[in-house]
Order: structure tokens, then C-alpha cells, then sequence
């Protein structure tokens, strides 16, 4: 029957990713999900042979700016946070020379002058860090002024993008 549930989707359990926090997960019912990303990061990774994957939205780029903090919170900053994601995706079984990315927010969501340029300075150390871990990126959706919200199916490997009442669908297969 059109439009009725699917088996796995009537199971389907969601995990919100708060502002500062990371999840994994290696259960295929499982959707990440984190909501209105402005200057934020949110950092899909994904593991395809193994389907684990994990989700970090990162404030501030660098853990420097406030090392207690970060030792608190470590998914609060980019740097501290890819190390605290990977060594928990690593928990899970996960090969690093996996690992497929997807990346969103980096936006510019003030009004007025950003003088601190976060949403561009978190956006280039996201990349920076898959660079750094050679994790390929398959996807991004940075920049820009709007707001966006990010879903990881953990079971397919499907990232799906709101924006602006629009929805994307990209595949870390």
C-alpha cells in the first residue's frame, strides 16, 4: 500500500545532537540528527563496511580558545572534537581509512558585520580535519546566510539536508 510505514522505519530510533555534543552509533535503526546549524558545524562521518557512524556539532573551531572548557566539553570546538568522534567511532569497530564525510552549517547568520567570521573559520577547519585524517568528503552544504538541520540514517548511509523548507538527500556510500 502507497505511503504505509516500512518495517525498519516503524523501529526507527532518533538521537538529537545538542549544540556542543557528538553521537555515534552503530545500530541501523538509528537517525542522528541536529537542528538549525547557523555558524556551527555539523560533521557527518560513516563507516560503510562497518555502518557506524557519528555526528559532532562543533561551536568554535579551536579548543585553544578555551582549554577548560574543552576538557569539559570537548565536542564544543572542532579540533577536540574530531579526536573525541573518532576515538569513539573507533569503539564501535570503525576502520578510519573508512570513513566518508559529509559537512554543513558554516553560515554567517548575524545581522550585520560578522567580525569574527565563526561560521567561515569553523567551515575551514572542518576541512582542515578530514584533510588532516584523509577522510574524503562526499558532500557539503557551507557558507551562505541560512540555517540548516542534518539527519544520518546510520543503516544506509543517507544524509539528508533541510534548508530553507527544502530537502537534499546525499549518499556516503
Amino acid at each position: 500500500m502507497s505511503g504505509s510505514p516500512t518495517l525498519p522505519s516503524l523501529f526507527a530510533q532518533k538521537i538529537v545532537v545538542g549544540v556542543g555534543d557528538a553521537a555515534v552509533s552503530n545500530n541501523p535503526n538509528v537517525i542522528l540528527s541536529t537542528y538549525a546549524l547557523g555558524s556551527c558545524i555539523g560533521l557527518i562521518v560513516w563507516d560503510p563496511a562497518a555502518t557506524v557512524g557519528g555526528l559532532l556539532h562543533f561551536m568554535l573551531p579551536e579548543a585553544s580558545l578555551s582549554p577548560d572548557k574543552a576538557s569539559a566539553q570537548p565536542a564544543m570546538f572542532g579540533d577536540s572534537g574530531m579526536a573525541f568522534l573518532l576515538q569513539s567511532l573507533r569503539g564501535l569497530k570503525a576502520d578510519p581509512s573508512r570513513l566518508r564525510a559529509f559537512c554543513a552549517g558554516g553560515a554567517s547568520v548575524l545581522s550585520g558585520p560578522d567580525m569574527f567570521r565563526i561560521g567561515e573559520r569553523n567551515t575551514k577547519m572542518a576541512q582542515g580535519l578530514l584533510a588532516r585524517h584523509r577522510i574524503p568528503c562526499v558532500g557539503a552544504e557551507t557558507g551562505g546566510i541560512n540555517n540548516r538541520t542534518v539527519h544520518l540514517d546510520i543503516g544506509q548511509g543517507q544524509v539528508t539536508l533541510k534548508v530553507l523548507g527544502r530537502e537534499h538527500r546525499y549518499s556516503l556510500r
